[in-house]
């Protein structure tokens, strides 16, 4: 499974890409606009510091917009991909952005017939937002789930990314389920790094290794 950080904080990418965990990264005008920064600046540091798919979300509603935008972004690299809402406009710019070749990740997907549609129309990446439904008491990793055996019935080239990320159980729940993509938050990315029983342990091999005669 690749692993895309969810962020626009450069620090957040370098230091996760220095650990050899990153394949991309996804953003939202959200995530950009906590950062306070100017959108290109943020976009050229972040496509200069990963080689793998960057994803920058178009703010239109209608096709024609959302083509357009979708064109100027994939203009600033050649590791863009462009994030498109599954809506019924959304599916009409992805199907022509395919046909020019400009690769898109389909967002805020929550069924698996969304994202059937989603694949129907072209979309390189169907981002299933599972945390979204676990805020509301449903489980979102049924989606992915269903989507799975969808996509697997089919001879589908998208990839389903699993987003909207709250905690390591949806990696692992995706890991296993075999979703080809998670997007995860730099704070769980941490969490995943992360365990007790290691620190204790390596806490151990130093004392003991204080013990050991050095000449």
């Amino acid at each position: 499974m690749k692993i895309f950080i969810d962020t626009a904080n450069t620090d957040e990418i370098r230091i996760a890409n220095e650990m050899g965990l990153i394949d991309g990264v996804t953003t939202n005008p959200s995530l950009i606009a906590r950062e306070g920064r100017p959108f290109m600046d943020i976009v050229k540091e972040i496509c200069e510091t990963v080689d793998g798919p960057v994803s920058l979300e178009v703010v239109s509603t209608d096709a024609a917009g959302m083509v357009e935008e979708a064109r100027r972004l994939a203009r600033i690299s050649d590791n863009v991909v462009v994030k498109i809402p599954l809506t019924g406009e959304g599916l009409k710019a992805i199907k022509a952005l395919s046909a020019e070749g400009i690769k898109t990740n389909v967002t805020l997907i929550f069924t698996a017939l969304q994202g059937l549609l989603a694949a129907k129309a072209g979309g390189t990446f169907l981002s299933v937002f599972v945390g979204r439904w676990d805020d509301i008491g449903s489980s979102g990793m049924e989606v992915v789930s269903q989507l799975r055996s969808i996509l697997d019935n089919y001879d589908f080239d998208s990839e389903i990314l699993v987003a909207s990320i709250r905690n390591p159980l949806h990696v692992l729940d995706a890991a296993m389920m075999g979703a080809d993509i998670s997007t995860i938050p730099f704070k769980v990315l941490m969490q995943l790094v992360q365990h007790p029983l290691t620190e204790h342990g390596l806490e151990l091999f130093l004392k003991d290794w204080e013990k050991v005669p050095k000449k």
